[in-house]
């Protein structure tokens, strides 16, 4: 499942410095989560690092958007080709 921000963000930017698919960017209010890019750190980590590091628990799975496991390591692999991943 891909993960969104809700409206407990307060746009402080640590996601966003934490994504290594580039799936955060800046929105009118708060942070927004592109979830063609968002793999929920699969092929990186075992966690998802905007979860980790989200103090106010504004990243949470996103309901409209359900992938098992092995969609997002296909996503990691489509943006990454050639690219092992790192953590699975």
């Amino acid at each position: 499942m891909s993960l969104k921000i809700n409206e407990y963000c307060v746009a402080c930017g640590w996601c966003q410095r934490r994504c290594k698919n580039g799936a955060i960017k800046e929105g009118k209010e708060t942070y927004v989560i592109d979830a063609d890019r968002c793999t929920e750190c699969i092929g990186w980590y075992k966690e998802p690092r905007c979860v980790d590091v989200c103090f106010l628990s504004a990243c949470e799975p996103d309901p409209d958007r359900k992938e098992s496991y092995e969609e997002l390591l296909a996503k990691f692999k489509k943006l990454y080709p050639g690219l092992t991943p790192q953590a699975v």
